[in-house]
């Protein structure tokens, strides 16, 4: 499964996408500002560069583990659901602890990315309701299909 996050209006403190699966566009996302780090940067210049807590991980291709429970998130009532698993995007420089989480605004997000539908001003809505679907028609099936992320 190919999961892209195409990210389209970078504003000041917060940067909208758009998450595409395997070539659908299925919602928006919501990260924090993109400062321009690429994963072929170094981790030195790469911390250079990241605000903790107000900076979008650094571009580039990941792979997404579908095997981690958050010890965070384990309790709320969208990952009791999956058994407190939380997709964990993997190997990202300069960054720990990456999940594909439910949120609306990027003051949520340190370094996630939440998704949801962009219908108001620097921020995404209904945001559980596109992490449950992502989870049951792509994500789950891929895990349970044993396929890469």
């Amino acid at each position: 499964m190919n999961i892209i996050v195409e990210r389209a209006w970078k504003k000041d403190t917060y940067t909208i996408g758009k998450l595409i699966i395997d070539g659908k566009r299925i919602c928006e996302t919501i990260e924090d500002k993109d400062r321009g780090l690429t994963d072929n940067m170094s981790v030195d210049d790469i911390k250079k560069k990241k605000v903790y807590g107000e900076t979008a991980i650094p571009a580039g291709t990941y792979t997404i583990s579908m095997n981690v429970v958050s010890p965070k998130f384990k309790s709320r009532a969208w990952a009791k659901k999956y058994g407190g698993i939380v997709p964990r995007i993997l190997n990202v420089k300069g960054f720990d602890g990456v999940l594909l989480h439910p949120m609306n605004t990027a003051k949520d997000s340190y370094g996630c990315i939440g998704m949801g539908r962009n219908t108001a001003v620097g921020k995404v809505t209904n945001s559980t309701y596109w992490f449950y679907y992502i989870m049951d028609n792509y994500l789950i099936p891929a895990k349970n299909k044993k396929e890469t992320i």
